[in-house]
């Protein structure tokens, strides 16, 4: 299996428990605020404002002068590393309004799609040159595409949790 194939199977797979995990809870489970941090449905929207770096992705780009993969590691150590508290980036902090589960779910559809077609039919190799993350400069696409997979791993993680804290009786496990 070539580089191509696992980074969609494990993009596919860790969206798919999102949406599952999001479609398995009813409008008010999604808006329940717990006692700290935000309600499911403002995790859900997190991801999708993150989600906007499929943009990123179709803008300028050039070759790449390293290994395409180079800032993948420390970008996962840290993300899957549950007892770093972060904070996100004012663009990409949810909204204080109550989420339409239909309407979230959806979107984020969408724009996985978007990232998907990207994955399947642009070269992953091309640094990205319209943003960048300061602590890490450009990446290429592939370390992009993996930046935000372990990115909404993390977010997983956190939505079980906030499920099992707030004991939301009717989920159920994807």
């Amino acid at each position: 299996m070539d580089f191509k194939q696992i980074t969609y199977n494990e993009f596919h797979k860790t969206t798919s428990s999102l949406l599952k995990t999001l479609a398995a809870l009813s409008e008010e489970q999604i808006n329940l605020y717990p006692k700290e941090g935000w309600s499911v449905g403002q995790i859900g929207e997190h991801l999708l404002k993150s989600y906007a770096f499929v943009e990123t992705l179709n803008g300028n780009t050039k070759e790449t002068n390293r290994p395409i993969d180079q800032k993948l590691e420390p970008i996962k150590t840290l993300f899957l590393d549950t007892s770093i508290k972060m904070d996100a980036p004012k663009e990409i902090l949810p909204s204080e309004e109550s989420i339409d589960k239909k309407t979230l779910i959806k979107n984020l559809e969408d724009r996985i799609a978007q990232i998907k077609e990207v994955i399947q039919h642009q070269d992953l190799s091309f640094t990205c040159t319209d943003f960048s993350i300061p602590a890490y400069g450009e990446f290429t696409r592939f370390e992009w595409i993996w930046f935000n997979t372990y990115h909404t791993q993390r977010h997983l993680h956190q939505l079980e949790k906030t499920i099992r804290f707030n004991d939301l009786k009717k989920y159920k496990s994807p």
